[in-house]
This record gives structure tokens, C-alpha cells and sequence, in this order.
């Protein structure tokens, strides 16, 4: 390995801040009970008693930082993602974590076939202006 003159190595970017695998995030877990059920515009709202999560031995850093975010206005899955700098399938599990302990709870988008038909409803405004 080479080093420059004042002995540090430049394998390592100072502004690429720490660097931690995801599956250390994790815990090397890949996956968690719900994450099967998170979309990526799934929101995460916090729970009102989401201050204790502060001191929740059991929780790192990330699962704090999430519920944090959501404190302050619910946030897609997406949006957490981008905003912890975390790659998706992580933020699924820190999510789970989360959800599992009840510190957060998550609205799912309405799904497609649920969705109204847009036919029936120019159908509809089209009656109410022949009237």
C-alpha cells in the first residue's frame, strides 16, 4: 500500500465519511416480517410515543434517525432511503424493525385493481352534463 508523504494511506477518502456495510446496519439480516409489504411510496408515520425510541437500548442509530424523520412529517419509503443515504432493501428491514416494535406504522399505496376505473368516470360527468 502506498502512502504519501505524511505517512496516511489513499486507499481512504476523508470525504467519504464512515463506511459501514449494510449488512452491518442490519445486523446481517436480509430481510424482516413486513418487508415483503413496503413499496417504495409506502408511508412510515411515527407513532405518538415515538420519543421513547431515543432510549430504546434495543434500537441503532439509523432505527432513531428514521423515527426522527417521521416525527417531523410521514416519509415514503423512498424518501428515507435518500435521506439516511441507505440503499432500499436496508431501510425495508430498519422499517420492519421499527414497525415490529411499534414505533411506527405504515399506509400503504391503494393498489392498482383497487383504483377506480377512469372510464366509468368520464361516463359519469358525462351523464351529469348531458342533464
Amino acid at each position: 500500500m502506498s502512502t504519501d508523504g505524511q505517512g496516511s494511506s489513499h486507499w481512504f477518502d476523508d470525504e467519504a465519511g464512515p463506511v459501514v456495510r449494510p449488512y452491518a446496519v442490519t445486523r446481517g439480516r436480509t430481510t424482516s416480517a413486513v418487508q415483503h409489504r413496503l413499496d417504495l411510496i409506502a408511508l412510515v408515520v411515527a407513532e405518538p410515543h415515538a420519543d421513547e425510541a431515543e432510549a430504546d437500548p434495543s434500537l441503532s442509530p439509523e432505527h432513531v434517525h428514521i423515527v426522527d424523520l417521521c416525527r417531523e412529517a410521514p416519509q415514503s419509503v423512498a424518501e428515507l432511503s435518500a435521506g439516511l443515504d441507505l440503499p432500499i432493501g436496508v431501510v425495508r428491514v430498519l422499517v420492519g424493525d421499527l414497525v415490529d416494535t411499534e414505533y411506527v406504522h405504515v399506509n400503504r399505496p391503494v393498489p392498482p385493481a383497487e383504483l377506480v376505473d377512469v372510464s366509468i368516470l368520464r361516463d359519469v360527468i358525462n351523464g351529469l352534463r348531458a342533464l
